[in-house]
């Protein structure tokens, strides 16, 4: 990329050591791999994983989709008009088209992002060929470059290999919070023999093991590096905070002055405070958490 690219990052991101006594009294040390400094509109691992699919699609209109709170809708919306490409948002529910707009889907219509909104159990079944040829249809989006849900293809996974690359030798441990699994099937691929990366899903239901496993062997071929999942940090599912969650994120706040996203971000850090605090890190270790986001509305 070119410095006259309205996508040109801050690569690598900033590794910023966090002093916190939670972490400190075990014997931890903590960093912070901000990759929500990245890029000002493509933050985190949207910048990673949407790059590649743009590239692939090579100017062409672009569909995905997403929850009525999907962070990828917002990313995709917002690099389709820095460069000038038509995007379509498909959006997970039927029922809200008759509704105004929640903030994070008038963002994406602010940034000229087409909504179409579908049915649920038709949404569940978008993986499907034809299901999938009629939503676009109905969208009026046929002909557009496709990306998934979450922005997780192989494309995105090998894209997301780079995090790993740009922390090794620097952590013993680095983890993330998981939505579809394409950011930590990246990450385990492109760290070093001798790290490991741990996802902590957001979404309730056990099947990202799984997922993750599907996107490592279409974009490398197989399982590859030393990656586990702890499924305990949901807090009832994607979008959901609760209020232990959210005065959590509130005293991580305060502590370090850093604004903490609730969706994903502070499910990570409550869940490596806890297994901090459950003795799950061995004295000495280096830990990495990945910033992969900022709150929204943005401060």
């Amino acid at each position: 990329m070119t410095g006259s690219d309205p996508l040109v990052p801050r690569l690598p991101s900033p590794l910023q050591e966090l002093r916190d006594e939670r972490f400190e009294r075990r014997g931890v040390r903590l960093l912070l791999k901000r990759d929500d400094l990245i890029h000002p509109e493509l933050i985190g691992n949207k910048w990673r994983k949407l790059v590649p699919n743009l590239a692939a699609a090579g100017g062409r209109p672009l569909v995905t989709f997403g929850g009525a709170y999907s962070n990828h809708l917002r990313a995709t919306a917002a690099a389709g008009r820095l460069l000038g490409v038509a995007t379509t948002g498909v959006v997970r529910g039927q029922e809200l088209a008759g509704r105004p707009l929640n903030p994070s889907l008038a963002r994406c219509a602010a940034e000229g992002m087409r909504l179409h909104f579908a049915e649920r159990s038709v949404y569940r079944r978008k993986a499907e060929p034809e299901t999938l040829a009629a939503i676009l249809r109905a969208a009026g989006a046929e002909g557009a470059y496709v990306v998934p849900e979450g922005g997780s293809n192989a494309a995105a996974v090998r894209g997301c290999a780079a995090l790993g690359a740009e922390l090794r030798g620097h952590a013993d441990v680095v983890a993330v919070a998981c939505g579809t699994g394409g950011t930590l099937a990246g990450l385990a691929a492109g760290l070093a023999e001798g790290q490991r990366a741990l996802g902590v899903p957001v979404l309730r239901g056990g099947f990202l093991a799984a997922d993750t496993e599907v996107l490592q062997e279409r974009a490398f071929g197989g399982r590859t590096g030393d990656w586990s999942l702890d499924d305990r940090f949901h807090f009832g599912g994607y979008a959901r905070t609760t209020p232990e969650l959210d005065a959590f994120a509130e005293d991580f706040e305060r502590r370090h002055g850093l604004p903490v996203e609730r969706l994903y971000v502070a499910k990570l850090l409550y869940g490596l405070v806890t297994l901090a605090g459950e003795g799950a890190f061995p004295r000495g270790t280096t830990l990495a958490a990945v910033v992969t986001g900022r709150p929204f509305p943005e401060p």
